[in-house]
């Protein structure tokens, strides 16, 4: 390993262990003395990512089995820092909010009269949240009733389809009727010519019959 390096470790461990005091420190303070130890733990935070950097730098010189241990090395170290920069975060935070209930308190909107506007208020959007409950129920009514309808719809257009259907049968069996009795009038027709024919020669034939034998 490079003797740079862990010259630049070493800083590192002391620097990260300053930092975890100054931490522990801070969340117990409020406060200036607090806002004060929170930006000497941020300068330090600072100052240890310099030292990383400084350290990657020399480790990617190295051989390379000897770099992937001091690179993974490096991303442990990069994460302790993000694990210090999300306390610092809780911590300001943590001052944000007491010093915004001081300042609610010191605007006296704890009072009697802030509680009951506050209670107005909370009922109107109680009674909003009902009415548009209500409204919501209403839709969902008429949307089941406009199902309903289109289901109606839909079966009354199914009955007029078979309606249709069956008439259109009807129509196909009555002309078809119609065109069988033109046809047996046409044959009764040709029928009956044929019947007059026949008897007229019948008739002229036993005339001529007859006439022979009474000549005879």
């Amino acid at each position: 390993m490079s003797e740079v390096f862990e010259g630049y470790e070493r800083q590192y461990c002391e620097l990260s262990a300053n930092l975890s005091k100054k931490l522990t420190s801070a969340s117990l303070l409020d406060g200036e003395q607090k806002k004060q130890k929170i930006s000497e733990v941020k300068t330090g935070v600072d100052n240890a990512e310099a030292l990383i950097r400084k350290m990657d730098v020399e480790a990617r010189g190295l051989q390379p089995n000897v770099k992937a241990v001091l690179l993974a090395k490096l991303r442990e170290y990069k994460t302790d820092l993000n694990n210090v920069k999300n306390e610092i975060k809780r911590i300001a935070s943590a001052s944000l909010n007491q010093a915004a209930r001081d300042d609610l308190l010191e605007a006296g909107m704890a009072d009697t009269l802030t509680r009951d506007r506050l209670l107005v208020s909370t009922e109107r959007l109680n009674k909003s949240s009902d009415r548009i409950l209500e409204s919501r129920k209403v839709m969902l009514e008429t949307e089941d009733l406009g199902v309903s309808l289109l289901q109606d719809l839909h079966q009354q257009r199914q009955s007029l389809s078979h309606a249709n259907n069956t008439l259109h049968g009807v129509d196909d069996n009555v002309s078809r009727s119609k065109r069988i009795i033109n046809s047996m009038s046409r044959r009764m027709n040709r029928n009956k010519w044929i019947i007059g024919a026949v008897i007229t020669v019948l008739v002229i034939v036993i005339i001529v019959i007859l006439y022979f034998k009474l000549s005879k």
